[in-house]
């Protein structure tokens, strides 16, 4: 009943925003609404591919064949894909019901297991993006002021280096030196058995992975904002700015660092949501068990229930990082107009 209210008032009040609201309002209901719809096809797609993967039936010393099929036709395994589908979508919209665990966390129920997971991705991804940003920016700036020499050159090169080569990469090098050679942190991050999760033991043995996850972002920030603030620095204004007595500093810092984060800010939006979904192979590298991990397993061992609730969770992360880093350009630059024809 909880779900059913909460979808009620969401159209509720997106009809009221359509009805009520001018071309803004309407182009992010509009985009809200094809979020549900390209959400809604993405998730047939992986019910019905996944369902006609053959059920895992594991024999051993505590788990009969027998016992699994009677407890999968129990239920409903074995019933016709599209009745399986209505029930499935029935349970999540009427109960929030995702089904138990079949081959992780056995008879568990799914959906309190993602959420006992959910604070790990959290934070070793907001421990990435907030190290990240400045960082990014800061050698953006200074590459752009910098532009086409010799340190412009060296932070470009890197960029495209951090830029290409993946972020595993990245966590088997700093394991080898870090962890390995150096030996400053553990391979693996510590348990809440022995650290409490928000504690200064806990954020020291996620360094590695903030690390690792951390030079994708880094470098791309780098990149968007060399290239948007070298293109602002060149334009006319800068210079009309100049000659009404204005010192470079000051025209940096008043018109073209302005002028730019209406293009970086969204960028970092973008990164602030989606970085959440990029996650998976990082954690699972550094033993951190959050739901990457999770994810990762559902589908190594085709346990359904997770594997669909996990793409639920990631698919909506991507869609909204996308519609909040569109509808963010509007609201950063009142000059763009969302929505319109003209």
């Amino acid at each position: 009943m909880t779900a059913i209210i909460v979808i009620s008032a969401l159209v509720v009040v997106l009809a009221l925003c359509a009805f009520f609201g001018g071309s803004r309002s309407k182009y992010v209901v509009k985009r809200i609404l094809l979020m549900f719809l390209t959400l809604f096809v993405i998730m047939t797609i992986c019910f019905i591919l996944i369902k006609l993967l053959p059920l895992p039936l594991v024999k051993s010393i505590n788990k009969d064949v027998e016992l699994q099929k009677a407890k999968y036709a129990q239920r409903g395994y074995y019933k016709p894909i599209m009745v399986q589908y209505f029930n499935f979508w029935k349970n999540v919209i009427t109960e929030w019901n995702w089904g138990m665990g079949e081959q992780l966390y056995t008879d568990r129920a799914v959906w309190p297991v993602m959420m006992q997971k959910l604070p790990y991705t959290i934070l070793v991804n907001l421990y990435s993006i907030l190290i990240a940003i400045p960082i990014g920016l800061a050698f953006g700036i200074y590459a752009a002021l910098k532009k086409n020499k010799w340190q412009d050159n060296v932070i470009s090169t890197t960029v495209m280096i951090f830029t290409s080569v993946p972020s595993y990469v990245y966590a088997f090098l700093v394991q080898l030196f870090l962890c390995v050679k150096l030996r400053w942190f553990d391979l693996t991050i510590k348990s809440l058995d022995e650290t409490p999760l928000f504690s200064w033991q806990m954020f020291v043995s996620m360094i590695p992975a903030v690390i690792s996850l951390g030079f994708g972002v880094t470098a791309r920030l780098t990149r968007y904002t060399r290239a948007e603030l070298s293109e602002v620095l060149t334009g006319d204004y800068m210079l009309l700015a100049r000659t009404k007595g204005l010192t470079k500093a000051q025209a940096i810092s008043r018109h073209a660092m302005r002028n730019s984060m209406v293009v970086i800010l969204p960028m970092i939006i973008g990164e602030f949501i989606g970085i959440i979904g990029g996650s998976l192979i990082i954690e699972r590298i550094f033993g951190i068990p959050g739901l990457g991990n999770v994810f990762v397993d559902a589908i190594s061992v085709k346990d359904y229930n997770f594997f669909m609730a996990e793409t639920f969770f990631y698919t909506v992360i991507g869609l909204a990082s996308g519609i909040l880093t569109d509808i963010s350009y509007g609201f950063i630059d009142p000059r763009i107009r969302m929505g319109s024809r003209k």
